[in-house]
């Protein structure tokens, strides 16, 4: 599934195509995504892009009159910009087709993905309401783990993957971010001190802005928008990696489930 880095990339690959463009039509092959696409989404067509935005996993295409059309990836789902002329393929649900000629193409095999309008001056759609702190802004730091995670029993690894906590941190960052700061995966988060709290607050941030610059995570589906892969799976440093060694001590790297989600760790190095 695209997590935050991988949208993030996709966001700047589309961004400059859609930025100050018009919106002329909007194609919709298939509207059972995973919510179904409204008729309402129609309303877009001659608005004019401002910006193209993120909020955790979610990509905002903000329109002129201050409406907003909102694309979820979903487990599988890419964008391209091509020219509005080439044929769709299987799989190719929603055009957004611009007055340059070109479109955004919006393909999703497992249609778990999403379309969203908000309309203007309608509330924000219950899937971003409730969301917590962009963990690449100041506004997400130590002492709010510290201070969230007291008393909780859950594993540390579950307690950063909560959107509510912080956007953002999927399973794999999550397993890297916890590497990088030497804490095991299993441990309960209200037993993490506030100092090694401060050094997963640096490391989620860093894996993730690499992960950025690196063009994302390729592991199956994901492929930029240019249709490269992302290359951060060059440097993860537990991710997959059961078996084999560990990049600092050599001990050889351990695979569990941890919410139902694949987990890997050093248990030398992550206490």
């Amino acid at each position: 599934m695209p997590e935050l880095p991988e949208v993030e990339v996709s966001r700047l690959g589309i961004a400059p195509y859609l930025q100050g463009e018009h919106i002329t039509q909007l194609i919709v092959r298939d509207r059972r995504l995973r919510w179904p696409v409204e008729e309402a989404l129609s309303d877009a067509v001659g608005q004019k892009v401002v910006a193209v935005t993120r909020r955790a996993k979610y990509l905002l295409i903000e329109l002129q009159n201050t409406g907003r059309i909102i694309l979820h990836l979903g487990m599988s789902g890419k964008l391209r910009v091509l020219d509005a002329a080439v044929p769709p393929v299987k799989h190719d649900h929603i055009d957004i087709v611009l007055a340059s000629g070109k479109c955004l193409r919006f393909n999703d095999p497992r249609r778990f993905g999403a379309c969203l309008w908000q309309a203007p001056g309608q509330d924000i759609p219950a899937q971003l309401s409730h969301l917590g702190p962009e963990p690449l802004t100041t506004d997400f730091a130590a002492d709010r783990l510290t201070r969230l995670s007291r008393g909780k029993q859950v594993a540390v690894k579950n307690f950063i993957m909560d959107n509510a906590v912080v956007v953002g941190v999927g399973n794999i960052y999550a397993n890297e971010a916890l590497f990088m700061a030497g804490i095991d995966p299993r441990r309960k988060a209200g037993n993490v001190s506030a100092k090694r709290y401060e050094r997963l607050t640096v490391a989620i941030k860093d894996v993730l802005a690499k992960a950025i610059q690196q063009g994302g995570t390729t592991l199956k589906d994901f492929t930029q928008t240019d249709g490269n892969p992302g290359y951060f799976k060059q440097s993860l440093n537990v991710y997959g990696r059961a078996g084999k060694p560990c990049m600092v001590c050599e001990t050889p790297i351990k695979s569990l489930t941890i919410g139902q989600r694949n987990t890997f760790y050093c248990p030398q190095c992550q206490r």
